[in-house]
């Protein structure tokens, strides 16, 4: 293959992120469903040829480029982008069938290695069962894969996402399985909480349901509880040693969301239940540190754990803000509540900013003792061995 010149590939990349953007723009100045058709197909088409060619650097610089100047543009941009990732199609028996990534996302915290790696010819049925029981349309057929992947292990970009949902696509029809090799993943980072995800491909013919809340005797909220309760209980064995909780099916990016915006309570509860099981302290005993940190802006609240009447932070957890999120969002008065539920009532909460400080030696992040100082988390002498800082 002929290597074009430096210069016409950038004139390329510019070219069509110009036109994304111009496409975007009309999408969000539209006063109508016709019309937001109209915009979206074409945005459709230019993306999937974006795709299919690799160009991720042309879907971030589109994106880059409306972050500045037009956040509803940005927002239907994104939306088409992940769309087009997530939604495939192919013919079968004459029909035209609709192909859809889905994750399922787990939280799970543990003292020892949260698991990670291939769920085995047993487990990887039990999860097809249970996912088309309790969560999936009936009829519909699913390309799953047999891994259980950790944040570290999933697709990195829009294109390498296009490419996993292209792969389980192609095994839908025959309900395949799609198989990894360990040795060719990525290493999984070990925390004290993290989440874990299984992945498939769902299908039905176009215009059919997907997922059982779409069908007229189903119920989103049923099938979220019938997959908490049967899918906890069929993932029980890949968890041994580990607290787990799996969160609903949904669409990849969806769930990764999801994903991302439960695990920031779930790491506060993981973490006092960590340090009552480790230290053999009661909640009461424990006194929690809040600090908002800031690089340019806000980035993350830190949170760090003291023993009563000591300094010294055991523990540290990061509550990052999400999308949309910034200082007027009550993110204090969200991990005060969470705290509270968990039982701890000494919160000092800083409202100063903080810089978002690290480690020299060994990377890990600075967390906020109940005098304003950022410390270096440190586990008590008597404690057991233990991971020592959460995701």
């Amino acid at each position: 293959m002929l290597k074009r010149p430096r210069s016409a590939r950038r004139s390329r990349h510019t070219a069509e992120a110009d036109e994304l953007i111009r496409l975007a723009n009309g999408l969000a100045a539209s006063s109508n469903m016709t019309e937001d058709r109209f915009w979206q197909h074409a945005l459709e088409l230019l993306i999937n040829e974006i795709l299919v060619s690799n160009e991720e650097e042309t879907l971030n610089t589109a994106l880059d480029a409306l972050a500045k100047s037009d956040n509803r543009a940005w927002n239907e941009l994104a939306d088409v982008i992940e769309s087009c990732c997530e939604t495939r199609s192919f013919m079968l028996d004459g029909k035209e069938w609709q192909a859809l990534l889905i994750a399922a996302p787990l939280l799970s915290w543990s003292r020892y290695a949260i698991p990670s790696g291939p769920l085995g010819r047993e487990m990887t049925q039990l999860v097809r069962t249970h996912l088309c029981a309790h969560v999936l349309a009936s009829g519909v057929k699913v390309g799953l894969a047999d891994y259980l992947f950790s944040p570290d292990q999933l697709p990195q970009g829009y294109c390498n996402t296009t490419q996993l949902a292209e792969a389980l696509t192609e095994l839908a029809p025959r309900n395949g399985t799609l198989a990894f090799d360990p040795g060719q993943m990525p290493a999984t980072n070990q925390f004290l909480s993290d989440t874990r995800y299984i992945l498939a491909v769902v299908a039905a013919p176009k215009g059919e349901a997907l997922f059982r809340w779409q069908e007229d005797d189903g119920s989103r909220s049923e099938a979220e509880a019938q997959w908490r309760k049967q899918g906890s209980s069929a993932l029980h064995p890949l968890f041994a040693g580990c607290a787990f909780e799996p969160l609903l099916p949904l669409t990849y990016f969806a769930a990764w969301r999801e994903a991302d915006q439960a695990s920031r309570a779930y790491a506060i509860r993981a973490t006092v239940s960590f340090l009552q099981l480790a230290l053999n302290v009661e909640p009461r005993q424990i006194t929690a540190a809040i600090a908002p940190c800031h690089s340019r802006r806000l980035e993350e609240y830190r949170i760090g754990f003291m023993l009563r009447d000591s300094s010294d932070v055991i523990h540290g957890v990061v509550w990052p803000l999400l999308d949309g999120e910034d200082e007027q969002t009550d993110c204090f008065g969200q991990i005060e509540a969470v705290l509270r539920e968990c039982g701890i009532a000494n919160i000092v909460t800083h409202e100063h900013e903080f810089p978002l400080d690290y480690c020299d030696d060994c990377g890990a992040a600075l967390y906020p003792n109940a005098d304003g100082e950022l410390m270096h988390t440190e586990t008590p002498e008597e404690a057991p061995e233990q991971p020592r800082h959460l995701h």
